[in-house]
């Protein structure tokens, strides 16, 4: 089981995959204030927000029938950066192959119980 998942609406990822894939990706700039309304249905700890770094790229992934990617790693640091006024953070997105290697559940993947 993964250490780390991120779980939304009935889809999950392990986190803890993702960054290891994450290894072979380029590091983007991405402005983050389009994810701003997302902070609404996402469990953010301002404490734990407040000591992140926000040098650490974002983990996002690639979902099936979309070219939207979904973060799955970092809304702690989104929320710090835009309550601290910064626009653009890194981030590296994985592509579907990889978005797939690391989700648990979801689409047509049932989970393992």
């Amino acid at each position: 089981m993964a250490n780390e998942m991120f779980i939304l609406l009935g889809w999950a990822w392990d986190v803890d995959a993702a960054a290891r894939l994450a290894a072979r990706y380029p590091v983007r700039d991405a402005d983050i204030r389009p994810l701003a309304w997302a902070r609404a249905v996402i469990a953010v700890d301002p404490g734990h927000a407040a000591t992140t770094d926000l040098t650490r790229p974002l983990l996002a992934v690639t979902l099936p029938h979309t070219d939207t990617p979904l973060v799955i790693d970092g809304w702690h640091r989104i929320h710090r950066a835009l309550n601290s006024g910064v626009h653009r953070l890194p981030v590296v997105i994985l592509n579907q192959t990889d978005e797939r290697a690391c989700r648990l559940m979801g689409g047509s993947v049932q989970p393992a119980y």
